[in-house]
């Protein structure tokens, strides 16, 4: 007697259509890494400020809607240890853990809560209709800009209205194309998938 083979679950994540094994899944959270580090050199200094304009953001919610929110902030966690450990990763190749400890380090922390939190939503559908898609990544750049924010306010040490000017208002309009450019992106990958626009719950 032989059984009807296994169907696999429809796809809750971009990434869950691919993965087959653990050496999947390790080899997307590396490449999450590899990802952000390469679009952090794509970088532009903003006058007055030490935070300049970089992709990195672009990436923490591409790959944290790609992968969810585990796999997600892991590669982000990948990525800020590589750098500190000494890789060129950060903007200008820069690397070691006096870039997370110093003024601009909160950016790099902030990618972790921003990931997680793009990667459930996204697990729960809300990457796969530009409508909802550019929303949900305006508001991860948002908790990246947040906490570097505060975080530049607090070592700097600069009063918090002076961090809200550097390290906050220049980086709106930056993240209003990259959320666009994520917010057609994805649901694009989506539709090439061919997965449903919705979750099954």
């Amino acid at each position: 007697m032989t059984g009807t083979p296994a169907t696999r679950p429809p796809p809750r994540v971009l990434a869950d259509a691919f993965v087959r094994t653990r050496a999947h899944e390790g080899a997307l959270v590396l490449g999450a890494a590899l990802f952000t580090a390469l679009l952090a050199q794509v970088s532009l200094p903003v006058p007055g400020s030490p935070v300049p304009i970089t992709g990195q953001t672009l990436a923490v919610v591409l790959t944290a809607a790609v992968l969810g929110p585990v796999r997600g902030m892991a590669g982000q966690l990948a990525y800020v240890l590589l750098g500190a450990v000494g890789l060129p990763f950060y903007a200008k190749a820069a690397s070691g853990f006096g870039h997370v400890l110093g003024p601009t380090g909160g950016y790099l922390v902030g990618f972790l809560p921003a990931a997680f939190l793009v990667g459930l939503a996204a697990r729960h559908g809300f990457d796969r209709q530009p409508w909802k898609a550019l929303p949900l990544f305006l508001v991860g750049q948002l908790v990246i800009l947040a906490l570097g924010a505060s975080w530049l306010s607090v070592v700097a040490p600069l009063p918090f209205t002076t961090a809200l000017q550097k390290g906050f208002l220049p980086f709106l309009a930056g993240m209003l194309l990259k959320a666009t450019i994520a917010g057609l992106g994805v649901p694009l990958a989506w539709r090439r998938l061919g997965a449903p626009s919705r979750t099954s719950g």
